[in-house]
């Protein structure tokens, strides 16, 4: 008997059976790992960008005074959430670049220029590991040098 699945069976004007062979189609076309789209949020890019521009030596903080006194207000207060890791950084997301704009504090006596330098190289690395989106751009404002004497502004507890 002949498995007759993959061949059909038909008969020539002579008489004589003809095979046709079927050509086995897959479904869906590819590799399964390319099939479908993925979109990044643009907050998924700046905690990235945020974490990594912490990691560097000479940032202290990130963002402007009045970001960090409001973000220091909201960890205070209960359900407020968790320090956030994106104050400082803002992100535009296309589908295969991203372009991102970060406002740091230095410490008092480290040079802004490595500062900076080693906190695109850091921010570019990170983003384009995790991410796979090409890095166009990475714009650095620092806003304030923390000195060495200023006390962090932690406000007075109200209760003891």
């Amino acid at each position: 008997m002949t498995d007759m699945t993959d061949q059909n069976r038909t008969q020539t004007s002579e008489g004589e059976p003809s095979v046709q062979t079927r050509k086995a189609t897959r479904r869906g076309g590819g590799d399964p790992g390319s099939r479908g789209r993925t979109t990044i949020a643009d907050g998924v890019v700046e905690k990235i960008a945020g974490l990594a521009a912490r990691d560097v030596v000479g940032v202290h903080a990130m963002g402007s005074g009045i970001s960090r006194t409001f973000g220091a207000v909201r960890d205070r207060v209960p359900g407020g959430g968790a320090k956030s890791v994106t104050r400082g950084v803002k992100a535009e997301v296309g589908e295969v670049q991203t372009a991102l704009d970060l406002e740091i504090v230095v410490d008092y006596g480290v040079s802004i220029g490595d500062v900076a330098r080693d906190v695109r190289e850091n921010v570019v690395a990170a983003v384009e590991r995790m991410t796979g989106l090409e890095v166009v751009e990475v714009n650095i404002a620092v806003s304030d040098v923390k000195l060495p004497e200023d006390e962090e502004e932690e406000p007075e507890p109200r209760i003891q």
